[in-house]
């Protein structure tokens, strides 16, 4: 019998009896038996081992014109009840190990970083040991024969221009908290979701429309070979409301709401929440009749959440750490520590040990990341300069040390991300004035009108060299025009593009009003969740685009609650 497995059915005994946590226990056990009882070799030691598993269940319920359409999950990873294990294991030195990244190989290839699977969801010590015993012989092998690719690239490639370590020596760290529990009335929360979806049924051009309820209960768990033993709960609750319509010219326009909390008590009642449908109703209504948006370049208003989506796309991604040494990466602020790269009355930190902004709950909030650090304010600009970068335990030139952004998705392993970016101004005006101010622009430019964005559902952004350009493109969905005698006209079908240190030099001034955008952030780590806080802001000159359409028609029958009210 292997020896690692005959170690492995030892320690499967059972927890002792004042154990209440067999998880925690069969990964704490995993680690001691797997670091002894691997083999080690001289040339290639396995320093670090890291068991990180997310232990969960997802409910959800979607309803469109008043009938249930969705409940509960589909049973893969991300829905339902499920525990996710990820197994990190380090060979070779923190100066030199098999997760250096090779170059030309893309910013998505984690080959040779570990292994992920699923766990057993009942507290079985036997199969759950079996199972990161199995698990953690896949990533020894695993990363065995990716060191001898990083270091066949050493020998046949130039060298990099920095040399930093690949990993970071970074305090161990102990939290047990308690294990997240989620007390929902889903009967309640299933007929309140169909209610609230049946407020579309009077809007007959509304082609497709839905409310969801989404509620997640997670349990995460980080144990290393370091020491560190981490467990947190997390509960997020989403209710996401959305509808679309089609134009006469066959442009297709989205629109959507949502509301974030951390507890159902959180949520508004019944009443704010019609109101917040119709509301969405309207304004679709509206965009259907509005005319589409011409090319522009001049001044414009980005009001306060679309503000905080704009700057998580084009200055908070261009801050992970791990991007500064990447040799695949633009690196535009790589070399700019320091020096001014926002105007001087901004300044932007990411605090993920934030929970909320006034009353508003903070998506981006944890207390240790996923590589057991705790989640420490980064100060990225101070006053327009440029301070700091976001990190993991990857070092870059001239961070040597971790400051709790080193996050992933269950499944995948980490990099440095975002968590609760911050944008804070030292000169903010009331929003009138704010407009003023652009109309002022307006005139002294000539121009025909302004445009104000309220609304945008995100956007995306290129860090990378190789062919495309440093750009980013962001997907407003409700825009004005803003005329010199201060008339405001709705338009649809406009996408802001540009470069980001051009888009930065234009901020002219901000608002006094601040919003929060709560949400999902997609990137080489999978989806987590985060949050921005921008005020609002001025733009000397931006330039926006038409959007694509599909020149299809509406519907040639009339919807049957125009006919009959949907009666069978």
């Amino acid at each position: 019998m292997n020896a690692l497995l005959a170690a492995a059915l030892l320690a499967a005994a059972p927890a002792a009896p004042n154990d209440d946590d067999p998880l925690l226990a069969a990964l704490v056990d995993s680690i001691d038996t797997h670091v002894k009882q691997l083999p080690q070799s001289a040339d290639a030691p396995m320093y670090y081992l890291q068991y990180r598993v997310a232990d969960g269940q997802l409910f959800s319920i979607s309803a469109s014109l008043g009938a249930l359409a969705e409940s509960d999950g589909r049973g893969d990873r991300f829905t339902g009840k499920g525990r996710t294990l990820d197994v990190s294991v380090r060979v070779g030195s923190k100066a030199l190990d098999n997760t250096h990244q090779l170059r030309g190989k893309g910013r998505y290839d984690f080959e040779g970083q570990g292994s992920s699977g699923q766990l057993p969801i009942e507290d079985d010590p036997r199969a759950l040991r079996i199972a990161l015993w199995r698990a953690t012989d896949r990533a020894w092998k695993a990363a065995n024969k990716q060191l001898i690719k990083v270091r066949t690239e050493k020998t046949l490639k130039t060298s990099e221009e920095d040399q930093s370590d690949d990993f970071s020596v970074d305090p161990a760290n102990t939290y047990v908290g308690p294990r997240a529990s989620l007390e929902l009335d889903r009967d309640a929360w299933t007929e309140r979701v169909k209610r609230l979806s049946a407020k579309f049924r009077g809007a007959t051009e509304i082609l497709d429309s839905s409310v969801t309820l989404v509620a997640a209960s997670m349990t995460t768990y980080v144990v290393d070979s370091e020491g560190t033993r981490l467990r947190q709960p997390r509960i997020f609750l989403r209710l996401f409301m959305s509808g679309s319509v089609r134009a006469e010219d066959g442009m297709d326009l989205d629109l959507y709401d949502s509301v974030e909390v951390t507890a159902p008590d959180q949520f508004p009642d019944e009443a704010a929440l019609e109101k917040r449908v119709q509301t969405l109703i309207d304004t679709l209504l509206k965009m259907k009749k509005a005319p589409p948006a011409d090319p522009y370049s001049g001044p414009a208003i980005i009001t306060s959440k679309a503000a905080a989506v704009f700057f998580h796309e084009i200055f908070g991604h261009r801050i992970e750490g791990h991007r500064q040494k990447d040799a695949d990466e633009g690196q535009t602020f790589t070399k700019k520590l320091n020096q001014r790269v926002l105007p001087e009355f901004l300044s932007v930190e990411d605090d993920p040990g934030r929970e909320k902004w006034d009353a508003t709950p903070l998506n981006g909030f944890y207390k240790y990341d996923e590589e057991g650090q705790k989640g420490q304010k980064a100060v990225l600009v101070e006053k327009g300069i440029l301070k700091g970068f976001l990190m993991g335990r990857s070092p870059v030139k001239g961070f040597a040390h971790s400051n709790g952004h080193g996050r992933a998705q269950p499944g995948l392993p980490t990099v440095s991300r975002q968590g609760n970016l911050l944008v804070t101004s030292t000169t903010s005006v009331p929003f009138e004035q704010l407009k003023q101010q652009l109309i002022a622009q307006v005139k002294a430019r000539k121009k025909p009108y302004g445009l104000i964005f309220h609304e945008v559902s995100g956007g995306f952004t290129n860090t990378r060299t190789g062919g495309l350009p440093q750009a980013f493109k962001v997907l407003p969905l409700v825009v004005t025009r803003l005329y010199p005698d201060g008339r405001e006209e709705l338009v649809r079908g406009v996408d802001i593009v540009g470069t980001p240190l051009a888009s930065f030099e234009r901020i002219a001034a901000t608002g006094s009003d601040v919003a929060v955008f709560n949400g999902f952030c997609g990137a080489e780590s999978g989806w987590v969740p985060v949050s921005a806080v921008a005020p609002s802001m001025l733009v000397s000159d931006i330039e926006v685009e038409r959007r694509s359409k599909r020149h299809e028609r509406g519907p040639l029958l009339p919807s049957p609650f125009a006919v009959d009210g949907g009666a069978p």
